[in-house]
């Protein structure tokens, strides 16, 4: 079975019970998960019987064993995470939305220990080995210089040893402040610039791609897939080492509907599939009861890393699997997606009225 690898942060997702506020519950009782963008990627994947490993460095301690656990359990591989003596466990808090008012999260992780790292605390060579992925984000880079440096290098090693990179843009205005000289969106884009050159699958939408400079064409009224298609093309045209590009459609109805759908551009074949298809056209999920939409984008990366995987040269079976993954995730509260791979496929064959199975 091949192998893939994802780097970055986890840490303690606290949430007030429901769609209720943290000045509701407070003083109370939160719920407490672990969570964090490319463990919650190799946590679907583990679930998904698909081997993987989760690379980090954590406060050595009490809730490093318990995380460690926690991953574990779920059969994420975690031989490759550091206990260090230096840094914190990092915090976030979710408060869920509901109907017109947004789901909020709030960072508490300053000076965690991923943060702390530097670029030759990882020996890259050894835990890629054998590799068939490395799976990173943007989320990582943006909490510390160092961790940005450990990021690059990450990438940089796996595009020397031939192991492909996925990468999820996924901008957080809020974290992306370690250098005051520059404002967040400058950061990023500085910083990124050296990463996507070894790059080979990137995530992403339009606001991605603004981000990061991207020359787009006229797109005009242009919408939905057509518009995500001609934005993916721009991509492989400044960075023609992206090979793919894949991308979750969101159209926000609410903060408890909303429609889901997506697209993976492959540039060798100029050519775009996209999810769910009724009668060939792009019909998307229409979500009316979100239960927790945090980490339905991670669910969504890991369904197409493991379609990718699993069936080599169906793109349409990847993007299916992917978008069908991400709509599940909606309906699990926290961050991980406990779904299974059966339950992806009956979504996939049009299994979605949420009857009994008895």
């Amino acid at each position: 079975m091949s192998r893939i690898v994802t780097f970055g942060e986890i840490m303690l997702r606290l949430a007030p019970p429901g769609v209720t506020r943290l000045r509701q519950s407070l003083p109370g009782s939160l719920a407490a998960t672990f969570a964090g963008a490319e463990a919650n990627t190799a946590v679907s994947l583990a679930l998904l019987n698909h081997s993987v490993e989760f690379v980090t460095a954590l406060p050595r301690g009490a809730l490093a064993d318990a995380c460690i656990g926690s991953l574990n359990s779920t059969g994420v591989g975690t031989r490759w995470i550091q206990q260090t003596e230096q840094g914190r466990f990092g915090l976030f808090y979710v408060e869920t939305g509901a109907s017109q008012r947004s789901t909020e999260v709030t960072y508490d992780r300053d000076n965690s220990a991923v943060s702390l790292v530097d670029s030759g605390d990882f020996d890259w060579t050894q835990i890629l080995a054998d590799a068939s992925w490395l799976h990173l984000t943007g989320i990582t880079p943006a909490i510390s210089e160092s961790a940005a440096r450990a990021t690059i290098e990450a990438a940089r090693t796996a595009f020397e040893m031939q192991v492909p990179v996925s990468f999820d843009v996924n901008y957080r205005s809020r974290l992306w402040n370690w250098d005051p000289a520059r404002v967040p969106p400058q950061l990023a884009q500085d910083t990124l610039q050296e990463l996507l050159p070894f790059v080979s699958l990137m995530f992403g939408g339009e606001g991605d791609c603004r981000l990061l400079d991207i020359e787009l064409p006229e797109l005009g009224d242009l919408t939905g897939v057509c518009r995500a298609t001609e934005v993916a093309r721009a991509v492989h045209r400044k960075w023609p080492g992206i090979q793919r590009f894949a991308s979750s459609l969101r159209e926000q109805i609410s903060a408890s509907h909303n429609n889901w759908a997506g697209l993976l551009y492959e540039a060798e074949t100029d050519s775009a599939v996209y999810a769910p298809l009724r009668n060939g056209t792009c019909v998307p999920w229409e979500i009316r009861q979100i239960v927790d939409r945090v980490g339905s984008g991670d669910a969504f990366d890991a369904g197409l890393l493991f379609g990718l995987c699993e069936r080599p040269g169906d793109p349409q079976y990847a993007i299916d699997f992917a978008t069908a993954a991400g709509c599940l995730a909606h309906t699990i509260p926290g961050d991980w997606n406990f779904v299974t791979r059966s339950e992806i496929e009956q979504l996939m064959s049009g299994s979605g009225t949420g009857r009994v199975i008895r």
